[in-house]
């Protein structure tokens, strides 16, 4: 039968372990959704271009 310390270091690390993977996915997420941020910028400045220069012609 665990003690009552054992138990707390158990509960610690196991909530330590958990924000930490919180946190990592919290990361993935933020820079998965700025990647598509700047991907689609990036897709509407260039189109913008291009119907600059088919307005010119």
């Amino acid at each position: 039968m665990p003690t009552a310390k054992q138990l707390a270091d158990i509960g610690y690390k196991t909530f330590s372990t958990s924000m930490m993977l919180l946190t990592v996915y919290g990361g993935y997420l933020c820079s998965v959704r700025a990647y598509h941020y700047f991907q689609r910028r990036s897709s509407q400045r260039q189109a913008a271009e291009e119907q600059k220069t088919s307005g010119v012609l």
